[in-house]
């Protein structure tokens, strides 16, 4: 018997030991996404992102295009790149021989050290002000998926398009949600589709276009991740204390109204724009830290929706800068983290995953081939204490 204590006291230590210490699987940062939007004339060069990327352990990021340079920068790196097929070449991508081709030079040369691991086609085509690309988005996609299946590189790219919150009819409560009439048909033909490569269905969510078109009757604490009383939904007594989940169980209703299910649900896009016009209420630096802040917190906790618990919520924060050619309202220029010059618009806590930080509002980089030595020395250690733990259960089971 005393033996047995003595067993048991000591596989006691040592597993505390192991899972207390900053390495292994259990020490690793939860990742998460950022849009890498380029529509600015003053961006840092794709390797200089890389670094910043890096020194912030940010393992996911989505890129609006296929730029070479940023997919051969981004080469052996630990960044995982979703690349967009841009909205007007969908016409062309309708014949199965141009999406091959298209396949052929935008994606494969640069696999596999570039880890491309999805691609969006086309974006928010629903609510797309050309209502005549709707018609193109299946053939394409199905295309685009045939011709990574034939080339033998679809195993880890998934293909989908990212949509709008307008593709819904009804989304309070949530589990009213119902997609619009007018696109249900095309609508089915693309969730058969997702349903049948296992491809996860993109929203771009942006709880900030909410309030600010009813900020009277919509709570900021709501829509910020703060604390408050939130909603119950009266047919499923499920309680949200935020909107960007309730926005995401109610694209999940709708996608069961149309008979499908198992089809998870991402945000493409979202985020909170540091700086508006007059009539931009809410668009202030103060508004655009907590919502962002708050939802990295979440992020970083792994949660899931009400509808979902037990599923991590997979969020890309938009957008990595402050793009100053955009047009449009003011808030269109400022939706960034950072600005072009690498500081950061405010600090919502990156600062923290950084190994280095001259302030609370810059970041000091390190180089991607200092990162690399550290990321490969850590997964070195949490191989050598796992085959040790391995052992040492092995050798004290057989304890006598």
């Amino acid at each position: 018997m005393a033996t047995f204590f003595r067993r048991m006291a000591i596989r006691y230590i040592f597993l505390t030991l192991f899972f207390s210490a900053d390495i292994g699987f259990f020490g690793r940062v939860t990742p998460f996404g950022i849009n890498y939007g380029q529509v600015a004339n003053n961006l840092p060069s794709p390797d200089k992102v890389l670094e910043l990327f890096s020194n912030l352990k940010v393992t996911k990021t989505r890129i609006y295009d296929t730029n070479p340079e940023i997919l051969s920068a981004f080469a052996k790196s630990n960044v995982e790149v979703i690349v967009t097929v841009e909205n007007e070449m969908l016409i062309q991508l309708n014949d199965p021989q141009q999406a091959l081709q298209w396949v052929n030079g935008h994606i494969k040369p640069y696999l596999p050290d570039t880890k491309i691991t999805g691609i969006q086609v086309g974006n928010e085509l629903f609510t797309n002000g050309d209502t005549t690309l709707i018609q193109y988005l299946v053939p394409a996609v199905v295309n685009i998926h045939n011709a990574l299946v034939r080339l033998g590189i679809d195993s880890n790219i998934h293909v989908s398009t990212p949509s709008s919150l307008e593709v819904l009819q009804e989304s309070y409560p949530p589990s009213a949600g119902s997609f619009k009439s007018e696109i249900s048909g095309i609508m089915s033909q693309f969730l058969s589709f997702l349903s049948t490569t296992k491809a996860p269905f993109w929203i771009n969510a942006y709880p900030y276009f909410a309030y600010k078109d009813d900020p009277s009757r919509i709570p900021l604490d709501y829509v910020l991740f703060n604390p408050n009383e939130g909603m119950v939904d009266p047919n499923t007594n499920l309680h949200y204390d935020n909107m960007l989940y309730a926005q995401v169980d109610a694209v999940t209703f709708a996608i069961a109204r149309l008979n499908f299910s198992g089809i998870e649900v991402r945000v493409s896009e979202t985020g909170w724009p540091s700086k508006g016009d007059t009539n931009e209420i809410g668009a202030t630096l103060q508004n655009a830290q907590t919502y962002n802040r708050n939802l990295l917190r979440r992020q970083m906790a792994n949660e899931g929706t009400p509808l979902s618990p037990r599923m991590r919520l997979e969020a890309y924060f938009f957008a990595l800068f402050n793009e100053d050619m955009k047009t449009g309202a003011t808030s269109e220029r400022n939706y960034g983290l950072f600005q072009a010059d690498e500081t950061m618009t405010y600090n919502v806590g990156l600062s923290a995953f950084a190994s280095s930080s001259s302030s609370s509002t810059s970041i000091s980089l390190t180089s991607s081939a200092a990162h690399t030595k550290q990321a490969a020395s850590k997964e070195f250690q949490s191989l050598f204490f796992w085959v040790f733990l391995c052992l040492l259960n092995s050798a004290l089971c057989g304890f006598v």
